[in-house]
Order: C-alpha cells, then sequence, then structure tokens
C-alpha cells in the first residue's frame, strides 16, 4: 500500500519540482543580467560613453522592438495606462532615473551603485508601502529596514574616508535614484499596472527623446567609438538589463511567487561585484564586501512575511 502511494506521488513531486526549478534559474539569470547591465554601464564610461549614449543604449532598441506592440495595443491611451501615468512611470523608472543613475558611476566605483541603489529601492518600498500604500511592516521588515542602513553607512564610510566628496556626492545619487525606482513600484501597485505593460510603454515614450540625441550630434560621438564596443552596449543595456531580465523576472514570479521571486533582485549586487571583478578587474574593497554583506542580510529580513 505504502509502495504504490509513494510511486503515485513521485511523479506529482516531479511535476512540482519542474516549475519551481525553471522558476530559480529565471530568477538567477535575470539577476545577473542586471549585474552585467551594471558592469556594461561602468566600462562604457570608462571606454568614452556618456551617459545619455548609454541612455540611448538601453531604451532606442527595445523602444523600436515594443513600438508594434504599443500601436496595437493603442497608442492614444498608451495600452491603458495613460499618458499622464505613463510620463510619471518614464521619469521614475525609465530613461530619467537610468540618467541620473549612469552619472554616479563617473564618480565611485561599481560596488557602490550596484548596492546602494537596490538597497534604498527596498527602504523606499517599505517607507512608500507603509505610508502611501497603507500597508503592515512586520517587525521582521523593519529590522531589515535598519540592517540595510547599517550596511550603508558601512559603504558610505568608505566615500567619506577614501573618495572624498565626489564619492559622497556619487552614493547621494544612487540614494536618489533608489528611492526613484521606489516610487515607480509604488505607482505601479497603486495604479494596478503590471510590469510588463510599463516596460513596453516606458521604451516606447523613450523614443521621443531620440530626436534630441541626433540634433545634439549624438550618433557622430558614438559612432566613433567603435562598432564593438557599441555591440557591448547594446546587448548589455538594450537586450540583457532591460526586456531579457524583465522577462526572466516575471517568468519567476509566475513560478515562484511574488514573495520567493523577490530573493533574486537581491542577488543582483553580489553579481555585480564578482562580475566587476571578473570583467572589469574591480575587486571589492574590504569595506565594500562588509557592507554588502551585512545589506544582504537586511534584504533577507525585510523580505520576509514575519
Amino acid at each position: 500500500m505504502d509502495q504504490r502511494t509513494s510511486g503515485a506521488d513521485a511523479p506529482i513531486r516531479t511535476n512540482d519540482a519542474a516549475p519551481a526549478l525553471i522558476g530559480v534559474l529565471c530568477g538567477l539569470s535575470a539577476a545577473l543580467f542586471w549585474a552585467l547591465g551594471f558592469a556594461g554601464t561602468r566600462h562604457g564610461l570608462k571606454v568614452g560613453f556618456t551617459p545619455v549614449d548609454l541612455l540611448v543604449h538601453r531604451y532606442v532598441w527595445s523602444g523600436i522592438a515594443f513600438l508594434p506592440l504599443v500601436l496595437r495595443a493603442g497608442i492614444t491611451d498608451l495600452c491603458g495606462i495613460g499618458w499622464s501615468r505613463g510620463l510619471a512611470l518614464m521619469v521614475l523608472g525609465g530613461p530619467v532615473m537610468s540618467l541620473i543613475s549612469y552619472t554616479g558611476f563617473l564618480l565611485v566605483p561599481l560596488g557602490h551603485g550596484s548596492v546602494i541603489q537596490p538597497s534604498c529601492a527596498t527602504l523606499g518600498g517599505l517607507l512608500l508601502a507603509a505610508l502611501f500604500l497603507k500597508e503592515h511592516i512586520s517587525a521582521s521588515r523593519l529590522t531589515g529596514a535598519i540592517v540595510i542602513v547599517g550596511g550603508l553607512c558601512v559603504i558610505g564610510a568608505e566615500s567619506i574616508g577614501h573618495i572624498g566628496a565626489d564619492g559622497v556626492r556619487g552614493d547621494l545619487i544612487f540614494v536618489l535614484t533608489g528611492f526613484m525606482f521606489a516610487g515607480f513600484g509604488a505607482l505601479l501597485r497603486h495604479w494596478r499596472v503590471s510590469a510588463v505593460s510599463a516596460a513596453l510603454v516606458i521604451n516606447v515614450l523613450s523614443l521621443l527623446l531620440l530626436p534630441i540625441y541626433l540634433l545634439t550630434g549624438g550618433l557622430a560621438r558614438v559612432a566613433a567609438i567603435g562598432v564593438t564596443e557599441n555591440a557591448i552596449q547594446a546587448l548589455a543595456q538594450g537586450v540583457l538589463a532591460g526586456p531579457a531580465a524583465l522577462y526572466l523576472f516575471a517568468v519567476s514570479v509566475q513560478r515562484l511567487g511574488v514573495a520567493r521571486a523577490a530573493v533574486f533582485p537581491a542577488c543582483a549586487p553580489a553579481l555585480t561585484l564578482l562580475t566587476g571583478w571578473l570583467l572589469l578587474g574591480e575587486p571589492p574593497t574590504a569595506l565594500q564586501a562588509a557592507g554588502l554583506v551585512t545589506v544582504l542580510c537586511g534584504f533577507y529580513l525585510a523580505q520576509r512575511q514575519r
């Protein structure tokens, strides 16, 4: 009897495990693609791209690809989102936020932006959830927020002690962009806009900035850098860190649920430090590593339900 029951249960367990495994692989791949986007940004700035050049690579290619989808869904109301809401989302989670973030990498090492921005997005998300969305914040999440602040203070100490005023300004830029992205997430939940719809609209609206870029000589500037470097940025920014990561994360949410999938964005800072070390030759300092470990502990506590 037990043997028959065990044999009958085995296919069920296998069938349950397959979607979960796919969800985990998709979530980890999304985190890796976000990390590669951060590393690509740092590399691009080093070889001569400006923040605006990287912005074009990040949004124009996907904007062109998504334009037919938005036109089919309805351009007059932007896929049901509306122009006013679409523009607000574009500022908080699109090219405006990205441009400010890219500028920060001109001032501080890769490890600062890759840890501070996601951390402040988490902190801002908790704050807005409590004040704006009127959600209950558990003791565990509050403790996680406090631990994250401690990790940020460790990283900030490096800026004050070793980099100087530019380091402090760079860190504050990532604090700002982290809170901007938190506002983006809060508005998505408040307006009940799906992440996929928001991505379509933001990328297509970003095409409105392309004529200004062309008129200011941007095309000649990026052409002078070479085909190879432009191809790297088109892949890192326009494909991996953008639509590919979003799609993979959406699959992860579908297979694992929101709570379990929320772990994967928290992996991005560690993967960014690792890829920056392996691909760019920028090993993390002791303070960056200590800050990262502290922040990851805070992420874990902040994502618990209790």
